[in-house]
């Protein structure tokens, strides 16, 4: 016990007694500030075989969780979770769920055992006033989840817990409900957004055979680096009115799913928080893996 909580303990022992004591001491410390806030990532998730090929981007995102501070535990919003309303997972142990077809057995035989948090998930539902949401034993660990954090975090040793979007829901909804959870940061839980900033499966392209060659269609690039400046210069307002972006959002955000998980961490900037990209390449013609960190300076 730190020199803080043994005052606070004898105080409260002094008080009311040890165990009442043991308790007031729990309901205080929920109320001192934490000495530091953790970061916040968005990440572009790409191919689900990232997770089990040794390649540019898998080693970046390596690299990036060995910067991190170890956190008390993970939200994840994954674009491949698409509720009406709002949904966390709630098992003690989430399976891994393999939600792609076409790729090989070796992807379909990945496993990412971290368990689950009930503190973090009743945090959540604490935090979250813009609406109710709702514990849920029907999902787990997606690909959007895993193949992320089964780079950045290996042993997966620390606790997860998915919070899915609400499709029924507009942009600046999901902006919103996100600040509410900003509390949860000062509190040991690392944010984590998976999707892709540029997304249209539609209209994939291979420059050769690797999946990842940096290759990107004239109005994918310029809308990345659209958004780029926009993120840079924290001007959040047209990110979340992307539709007024011109006519190359179309093509590049045709469905929401994989640009929400990036308003989510974009709500939580702090002024003094700095933003640095990672993994900034175009693949596909019609896909960027742009990724980004949110910290303190």
């Amino acid at each position: 016990m730190n020199r803080k909580d043994f005052i606070l303990s004898t105080i409260m022992t002094t008080l009311t007694g040890p165990i009442s004591g043991l308790r007031a001491l729990a309901k205080l410390r929920e109320k001192l500030p934490a000495t530091t806030c953790m970061p916040a990532l968005f990440v572009g998730h790409g191919s689900p075989m990232n997770a089990i090929e040794d390649n540019r981007f898998s080693r970046e995102m390596k690299n990036i969780g060995q910067t991190l501070p170890k956190p008390s535990a993970i939200l994840m919003v994954s674009a491949h979770w698409e509720t009406k309303g709002t949904f966390v997972t709630a098992q003690e142990n989430p399976p891994t769920i393999h939600d792609f077809g076409g790729f090989p057995k070796a992807l379909y035989e990945v496993q990412y055992p971290a368990s689950g948090s009930k503190w973090l998930r009743e945090a959540v539902t604490k935090n979250i006033h813009k609406t109710s949401v709702h514990a849920t034993n029907e999902w787990g660990y997606d690909h959007g989840c895993w193949s992320v954090l089964i780079n950045m975090f290996p042993n997966a040793d620390v606790p997860v817990v998915q919070l899915s979007l609400d499709y029924s829901k507009p942009p600046e909804y999901h902006y919103e409900l996100a600040k509410e959870l900003s509390a949860l940061r000062y509190k040991g839980v690392l944010m984590i957004g998976s999707g892709n900033i540029v997304h249209n499966l539609r209209m994939i392209s291979l420059k050769g055979d690797d999946f990842n060659e940096p290759y990107g269609f004239d109005w994918a690039i310029e809308i990345n680096e659209q958004i780029k400046q926009h993120i840079k210069n924290s001007t959040h307002h047209p990110l979340i009115h992307y539709t007024s972006l011109g006519r190359a959002h179309k093509l590049a955000i045709p469905t929401p799913e994989h640009y929400l998980p990036l308003l989510y961490i974009l709500a939580l900037q702090g002024k003094d928080e700095e933003v640095t990209f990672f993994n900034d390449v175009a693949v596909a013609g019609s896909l960027t893996m742009t990724s980004l960190l949110v910290k303190a300076t």
